[in-house]
């Protein structure tokens, strides 16, 4: 006889009691759906340097705004300049990562419950 001939019928992983997993699952998907869709439009803003330069930034990393303030150019020299544009970029990307994670983590939990 051949492996595996003599497994029990209904057993492992077929249909049999799969179909409240796969309800779980398009449910899941569904939340982390609206999840995704709150993300691209709720935006975090950091600011850097008594707030002469500030970004915007959305739950899904895009870049809305860059805000620098006039006086700065007065006197800033263009490598301050580039410091405080990529501080504040990384830390809107920062606080844009944490509200993802904030609204997508308790859905990526709910995997372990689904045995994935």
């Amino acid at each position: 006889m051949a492996k595996g001939y003599n497994r029990p019928m209904g057993g492992g992983g077929g249909m049999a009691g799969g179909g409240g997993m796969m309800s779980q699952l398009k449910k899941l998907q569904e939340q982390m759906a609206v999840a995704q869709d709150q993300l691209a439009v709720e935006t975090v803003t950091a600011s850097v340097g008594g707030g002469v330069v500030k970004v915007t930034m959305t739950g899904d990393q895009h870049c809305k705004s860059v805000t620098i303030d006039p006086e700065l150019l007065k006197d800033a020299d263009a490598e301050m300049l580039q410091d405080l544009v990529l501080s504040a970029v990384n830390a809107a990307l920062d606080q844009s990562r944490d509200m993802a994670s904030e609204k997508l983590g308790p859905l990526s939990g709910g995997l372990g419950g689904l045995g994935l």
